[in-house]
């Protein structure tokens, strides 16, 4: 019976041996899983530490490249800004040089003439233009005048109105424009190249030649100064490069 009870005794220990070690093991390794647990969460704080640092550099060259743009920007608004001023002082130089070539060309007209001509900034068909002599800008551009009259040089114009062209015969306009030869005869006799001629000088002459060749007759009445017998209803029309009298008769070059 002594023997049995210390055989149950002796197991008893090392049951109990066994268990304490069990669970001191259990208990290391509870404590080193922990551990581990917490280096891992402190290394993820770090790396996302070292994600918010990347991100405020990325907001930091995103800034710099905003800034950069807004300076290539304003770069560019400048150039922009540089080339309108040098072109408005080429346009103001070129005005110059017109308007020096034209005191050349018109060497002893009256000082009142000249200022007057150099306020003005539309040539002679943006001028016809401007006033709706229709017809007659479009038979000069059909007879292929238009550059003429546009570019530099001074003239002076005898422009009928579009009431004078309605008052030929009905196929007139349209057989002029199939006759382009004809057509520059008529319109160029309307024309005076290289003088500015004002009313007051017309008043004093008896005829001037024209584009055309021919002379245009002068006279005054009591009514105005006609010139090949049209009447001069509106006078010293200034452009840039000339000077247009408005006529209520289209102009027709003596037969040759």
């Amino acid at each position: 019976m002594n023997k049995r009870g210390d055989e149950i005794i002796r197991k008893i220990k090392l049951f109990g041996t066994v268990f304490i070690t069990v669970t001191l093991i259990a208990l290391m390794l509870f404590t080193s899983g922990c551990s581990q647990q917490s280096v891992e969460n402190e290394t993820g704080d770090i790396e996302n530490e070292s994600g918010i640092v990347e991100n405020e550099t990325r907001v930091v060259e995103n800034e710099t490249g905003y800034i950069e743009n807004e300076t290539g920007y304003v770069k560019n608004e400048t150039e922009s800004l540089l080339n309108e001023t040098e072109n408005q002082t080429n346009r103001s130089e070129h005005r110059e040089t017109e308007s020096e070539n034209l005191e050349e060309e018109v060497e002893g007209v009256p000082q009142e003439v000249l200022n007057v001509v150099e306020k003005s900034d539309r040539n002679v068909m943006q001028t016809l233009a401007d006033r709706n002599f229709t017809t007659f800008v479009e038979l000069l551009n059909v007879a292929g005048l238009e550059p003429l009259l546009a570019e530099e040089g001074i003239y002076t114009v005898f422009a009928p109105t579009n009431e004078a062209f309605d008052e030929l015969p009905e196929n007139a306009v349209p057989a002029l424009e199939n006759n382009t030869e004809e057509l520059e005869k008529v319109l160029t006799y309307h024309i005076v190249d290289g003088k500015i001629l004002m009313e007051n000088d017309l008043e004093n002459m008896t005829s001037v030649k024209t584009l055309e060749g021919e002379e245009l007759p002068i006279t005054v009445t009591e009514n105005g100064v006609q010139v090949g017998g049209a009447n001069i209803t509106e006078a010293d029309i200034v452009a840039s490069n000339g000077v247009i009298h408005q006529i209520d008769k289209v102009l027709t070059p003596p037969p040759q």
